[in-house]
């Protein structure tokens, strides 16, 4: 089945769909297990060492996540499609649609550094009050209390605001580079349907990212190993859940 035109609005599919996504996932990575373990170890090295870079060690790591990113999931519809996956296609971004994604990377990277400046100066707002409090105070130990007991509530507001202000920027970049890569919507057109996807599929997603929960505690206990399987099996959830919701 060809995807959809660029622009077709996702659909809101059942919460149990949550759980039909890591199995569609699972049936995506037994079909070339060792490729699918090839292409992370691949990606992990490049990810390190991209990110040891003097100065493009800041961004590189995050703009080009898009780009392989849509070379993944190109490759996952190689399988579904009947096709061979093969290592080649963790770099098939780069050749196909390789502008746009890196526009969706660079936009991501701005909301992430947009998030970190309301972070600091939620926590510096905090830090400022507890030092007016300790002008005030003739005790210095307990200024040194009220200090550090400001500061931790500061760092727990601030981490807070973070978590509420990433969402929408997780929900906006979760299924762009799948629409950017494979059914050719531009950047921005792109985060506005992931972002309208998740929002209509809440239910679905908080079951899918439970049973993720679950599956990324066991794959942590045997010294992480774990992840060399489910890192892939997650990149083939995500296109799994964009075939559900953007009907492709």
């Amino acid at each position: 089945m060809p995807d959809p035109a660029p622009g077709t609005a996702p659909a809101a599919v059942p919460a149990g769909n949550g759980t039909a996504w890591w199995s569609e996932a699972w049936r995506l990575f037994t079909a070339a297990p060792w490729v699918w373990v090839g292409i992370t170890v691949l990606f992990c090295i490049i990810y390190v060492i991209l990110s040891i870079l003097p100065l493009l060690g800041m961004v590189a790591p995050t703009v080009l996540s898009a780009v392989f990113a849509g070379g993944v999931f190109l490759g996952c519809r190689e399988i579904d499609r009947g096709g061979e996956l093969a290592i080649s296609h963790l770099f098939a971004g780069f050749s196909d649609r390789m502008g746009p994604l890196l526009i969706v990377g660079l936009l991501y990277l701005a909301g992430q550094c947009a998030i970190f400046a309301v972070v600091v100066c939620v926590l510096v707002a905090s830090v400022g009050m507890s030092g007016i409090g300790m002008l005030f105070s003739g005790d210095l130990m307990q200024a040194g209390y009220s200090a550090l007991a400001s500061l931790g509530l500061g760092a727990l507001v601030a981490a807070l605001v973070g978590v509420l202000v990433a969402i929408p920027l997780i929900m906006a970049y979760w299924f762009a580079p799948a629409l950017v890569a494979l059914r050719h919507d531009e950047p921005i057109a792109a985060m506005k349907a992931s972002f309208q996807a998740c929002l209509v599929n809440m239910l679905p997603m908080l079951v899918y990212s439970l049973v993720g929960v679950v599956f990324a505690v066991i794959a942590s206990i045997p010294l992480l190993l774990g992840w060399l399987v489910l890192g892939p099996v997650f990149a083939t959830s995500v296109y799994a859940s964009y075939k559900d919701i953007f009907r492709a």
